[in-house]
């Protein structure tokens, strides 16, 4: 197991509330990392050898903008790749987008622009293609992230939708997850991250170094993240541990859920499992924090 990327949840705030997000981000929601402690998370993933990417998102990065620069030219000091992910609501004309990026020439290596319809349609989606454009023309690497519309996912549709997957965790498991073809939840046998091949964590502005969103494997503002990755056995961490052995069906038989029949993807049953063990009040301190599971600035 080597870490290679680090992703800094800047911030929960973001200007939409879309229906696909992992972490519940909305225009109130409250918790932003501070300089100091952006700093120190960005010291102590340069001090593990294995890393070699740090990326910024959200949220919305770009919505406290000093910090992303200074946060970006440390990165840089230290060494690191740096990503970028934004949803470019700051592109407003064919101007702007340079004037913002102008920071961040030779020193972003990947920009990735949000641009389908779950982040706004019409002038939205142009203010990601403005950006795109802009980066091209500083010689910053960008990519356009585009997700298939739920229509692809219907009963009687075919899997031809242009853009990626969507992963039906988050707000995605509430406001999506009804609409998508099921399958039986037994069939879930496997885990998209890969456990025990952990080679990315996110860190919040809580601290939490998380695995997958809303699994906490330790908290910054107490130990350090070496301390924290060399300390992690993934086979005798509740939740890791289950998810190696069988996936998400073995995590409900493993912790005594009894999910429903079925359901969109393995993500939407983890995440319906950790859902109901948070009800229960099990494993807190792991299953955390609050505002990814649609508590509104909770930790």
């Amino acid at each position: 197991m080597a870490l290679k990327q680090v992703h800094l949840l800047l911030t929960y705030k973001c200007i939409y509330e879309c229906d696909h997000c992992f972490v519940w981000s909305t225009p109130g929601a409250d918790a932003t990392m501070s300089w100091r402690q952006l700093q120190r998370t960005i010291e102590q993933a340069a001090e593990i050898p294995s890393v070699d990417w740090i990326y910024f998102e959200g949220g919305e990065p770009f919505l406290f903008y000093p910090l992303l620069v200074k946060g970006v030219q440390l990165a840089k000091q230290k060494g690191l790749k740096v990503g970028i992910v934004s949803n470019a609501y700051w592109a407003t004309d064919e101007d702007d987008p340079s004037f913002w990026l102008n920071p961040f020439k030779g020193k972003v290596a990947d920009l990735s622009l949000s641009q389908d319809d779950y982040h706004g349609s019409g002038e939205a989606a142009k203010k990601a293609e403005r950006a795109r454009v802009a980066a091209e023309r500083m010689r910053i690497p960008a990519q356009v992230l585009k997700l298939k519309r739920i229509e692809c996912y219907a009963p009687g549709r075919v899997e031809n939708g242009e853009g990626g997957d969507l992963c039906f965790r988050g707000r995605a498991a509430v406001n999506l997850a009804p609409k998508a073809r099921k399958r039986a939840w037994k069939r879930m046998t496997t885990c998209p991250e890969d456990p025990p091949h952990i080679e990315r964590v996110h860190v919040d502005p809580y601290g939490n170094v998380q695995f997958c969103q809303g699994m906490t494997l330790g908290n910054l503002w107490q130990r350090s993240l070496k301390e924290i990755m060399d300390d992690l056995v993934p086979e005798k961490h509740p939740i890791i541990g289950p998810l190696m052995r069988g996936g998400p069906a073995q995590l409900a038989q493993e912790t005594g859920i009894t999910p429903r029949r079925r359901y969109a993807d393995p993500c939407h049953l983890c995440y319906d499992v950790r859902c109901s063990l948070r009800a229960k009040g099990r494993m807190k301190g792991i299953l955390g924090p609050g505002q990814v599971y649609g508590e509104e600035n909770v930790q």
